[in-house]
């Protein structure tokens, strides 16, 4: 079945699943931000606490309600990780992980295509500032060859909270929390890899799922001599560097995270085409390359992040107006095979191999 676009005649009404931080903090300001996306109605069991912050929406009780409305024409899904797979059945766009195996990731991709529907996956981070900037970087050539890329998104938060992410379930601990941010970045820069060794930990005083993991991802002949390295702890009192990489003729390097979480914690309203100081990042990453025989130090060039941006890619494509989401089916694809083939490999203690071919249907 063909997917029909929607007309821009009207607002894409839409239906957010879930209230907790990640549909409060991040998806409800997201989606009120794009002009064109209407956030009309929110699934949530504390209609109050809805209410208080968008007095407009209606709230339902039931996500059955939701999808029974003939007027909602995007659900997102921004509840549990092991509700994602039921739940997204009937939904276009779900938050990271997609769901919490690869065979859940096909069925619903080959759903989507079935019945004519758009099915992506919110990745929000490649619209960070610091990552924007290092892809920009690397796409100008001034590093060379990359020959090592490290990413950490370490942490320093010894208690552990009473969240369903912290509880013995699917899809919790931190390598499906923050791993799929680091994941779907690594491959948007160099594509699947050969193959994955994962090492994950539990930390923390009382922690009953991984709080901490360290993977390689090695890429053979398609990327020679390239080692990706993407790190996670919870338990990081003196945070390091949020990038290393190293090339054959320079280096980039990044302190801090993207300003955008905190801003939006604060009660940030950000506004799509809207630029102000939205997603600046004050700390800019130092760019280091060797000319003329001399070791130059100076800052990478300042990109804005914008999450508001994966909406507004997905509304260009419901309209008609963009042959794709910003994430693609293959991308949704590799994405989940990456962080299953990890959680295998932590389980076993060996690498794991990775088909770059993506599955007929998935791309």
């Amino acid at each position: 079945m063909q997917f029909l676009p929607l007309s821009p005649s009207r607002p894409v009404r839409v239906a957010l699943v879930g209230f907790g931080s990640a549909g409060r903090i991040f998806h409800a300001p997201l989606i009120a931000g794009v002009t064109g996306l209407e956030l009309a109605c929110v699934v949530s069991s504390k209609p109050a606490a809805v209410l208080a912050e968008w007095p407009q929406v209606a709230v339902v009780a039931q996500p059955d309600e939701a999808f029974a409305d003939p007027t909602i024409d995007l659900v997102v899904i921004a509840s549990s990780n092991e509700s994602h797979f039921p739940l997204a059945h009937a939904a276009l766009l779900v938050d990271k992980p997609c769901t919490v195996t690869l065979a859940q990731t096909e069925t619903l991709l080959s759903l989507a295509r079935e019945r004519g529907l758009v099915f992506t996956v919110f990745q929000n981070r490649r619209f960070d500032a610091d990552f924007l900037s290092l892809q920009q970087t690397i796409e100008s050539g001034v590093l060379g060859r990359i020959v090592h890329f490290e990413s950490h998104f370490d942490r320093y938060r010894p208690l552990v909270p009473d969240r369903w992410r912290e509880q013995a379930l699917p899809g919790s601990g931190l390598w499906f929390d923050l791993g799929p941010h680091l994941v779907d970045q690594a491959l948007m820069l160099f594509g699947i890899p050969q193959s994955i060794v994962l090492d994950t930990a539990c930390q923390r005083d009382g922690a009953k799922v991984n709080d901490y993991f360290h993977a390689q991802l090695s890429y053979g002949d398609h990327h020679p001599g390239l080692r990706v390295i993407l790190h996670a702890s919870a338990l990081v009192p003196a945070v390091g560097p949020r990038f290393v990489v190293h090339g054959t003729l320079g280096s980039f390097v990044k302190y801090g995270l993207d300003v955008q979480e905190d801003a939006l914690k604060a009660g940030g309203r950000p506004k799509w085409g809207a630029r102000d100081d939205w997603g600046i990042d004050p700390l800019a990453a130092t760019l280091t390359t060797y000319l003329e025989g001399r070791l130059h130090t100076q800052p990478a060039p300042a990109v804005a992040g914008d999450y508001c941006a994966v909406y507004a890619a997905l509304l260009a494509h419901l309209w008609g107006q963009r042959a794709a989401p910003e994430v693609t089916t293959a991308q949704v694809w590799g994405d989940m095979a990456l962080l299953e083939a990890g959680e295998k490999s932590a389980a076993l203690g060996v690498p794991v191999a990775l088909s770059r071919e993506v599955p007929q249907g998935c791309n």
